[in-house]
């Protein structure tokens, strides 16, 4: 049986407390998460990166600026000063704590926190311009605010940051970190590519679904989690091992949020509710529930083969009762268990990576304490 068919076949079984894959027993149990201890390496991940990255964005020329300051949640439409969300900050933890893998300080870090942190929100402000979200962290989206020109302006000029921020520092790691950096990059936009192609096919299998992922959310986590120690000194084959541990993490991430675009309560991910069937996205759950067979399966087929053949205008005028029976279809076709398990395999993975790095093990211990929070979280 090929892994495409090992992937349709598990999406098939519906509830259960485990599932094998690749000949290993995953339990589907949600680990406990020490929330305090993960909330205080989120806040030092801000604490350390925010004056740089403030920095960074001052060197913008107007508007620019002030755009992506909005952004940032920084200052308000109005250009008060604001205390919006700025998002989890899990990337700029993951790279400060890199550098403690490899036995340095986490202000080592702090160069490639920032950068991919840049990184990422060049990938937002581009995404959602692209998608025609116009809500992110509970305001409007840049494009709705300020046009889509500065959205695709302000994006571009945030991933060239990212890159001056590592290479001023003349160093022979910081050519090393900017190259993973790039290639990372690169693989994030072959994701959003994919993903956007993927709107438009009737069918895309598991296997499909999961290479996109990993290349739109994966690559820039793996990234994180390996900058810091590569501006630490570390060797390539630590690098890539915690970069095994970032992919992974990436595609539990994902998984979570794939679940949150349809069930997610929009009071905690500020976005609508069902943003992803809204946008036709063929997201995990999706393409799971269509690769079940079954009475629920068809039916969800065949809506979306209907779909096809409507205008943008026309999908525009389904009511919520439409997206909630869509939503169902795809619990009952068993979509949603496992996405959720797929999110706990891909979490088991990534663990399994840190026990091939000597690392202190307090910092192992953190890693895997914001592994559990990314498989737990509600936005």
């Amino acid at each position: 049986m090929t892994e495409a068919s090992h992937e349709a076949s598990r999406a098939r079984t519906g509830p259960r407390t485990s599932t094998t894959t690749r000949g290993e027993t995953v339990t589907s149990a949600i680990p406990a998460v020490d929330t305090a201890g993960v909330n205080a390496m989120l806040e030092r991940g801000r604490t350390l990166a925010t004056p740089v990255l403030r920095a960074a964005v001052e060197r913008l020329a107007p508007p620019m600026d002030t755009v992506a300051a909005y952004h940032f949640g920084w200052i308000d439409a109005e250009g008060r000063p604001a205390h919006g969300d700025s998002g989890k900050a899990v990337r700029p933890a993951l790279a400060l704590l890199s550098a403690e893998a490899a036995g340095r300080a986490p202000e080592v870090g702090i160069p490639g926190a920032v950068a991919v942190e840049l990184v990422h929100n060049f990938s937002l402000l581009h995404d959602d311009l692209m998608d025609g979200d116009e809500q992110r962290r509970h305001r409007d989206t840049v494009w709705k605010v300020y046009g889509p020109e500065q959205a695709i302006l302000v994006g571009d000029a945030l991933f060239a940051l990212a890159n001056e921020i590592l290479l001023e520092l003349g160093t022979v790691e910081a050519g090393r970190a900017t190259r993973r950096l790039t290639t990372a990059t690169r693989k994030l936009i072959d994701g959003q590519a994919q993903d956007i192609s993927y709107e438009h096919r009737e069918r895309v299998t598991v296997e499909e679904c999961l290479e996109m992922e990993g290349n739109k959310t994966g690559a820039l986590l793996a990234c994180a989690v390996s900058i810091g120690a590569v501006l630490g000194g570390a060797d390539d084959r630590t690098a890539d091992i915690l970069e095994a541990y970032g992919y992974h993490l990436g595609l539990a991430f994902q998984a979570v949020d794939d679940l949150l675009g349809i069930w997610g309560d929009p009071e905690a991910t500020g976005k609508q509710t069902w943003s992803d069937l809204r946008q036709r996205k063929k997201s995990l759950p999706v393409v799971a529930a269509l690769a079940a067979g079954g009475e629920a399966s068809e039916r969800l087929a065949a809506i979306l083969a209907a779909d096809a053949k409507l205008s943008d205008a026309q999908l525009a005028d389904f009511d919520e009762e439409e997206f909630a029976s869509r939503a169902a279809l795809i619990e009952e076709a068993g979509g949603r268990e496992w996405t959720s398990q797929e999110a706990r395999r891909q979490h088991a993975t990534a663990i399994e990576a840190l026990d091939r790095v000597d690392m202190p093990a307090e910092v192992r211990a953190q890693l895997v304490a914001l592994a559990d929070f990314v498989v737990v979280r509600k936005r």
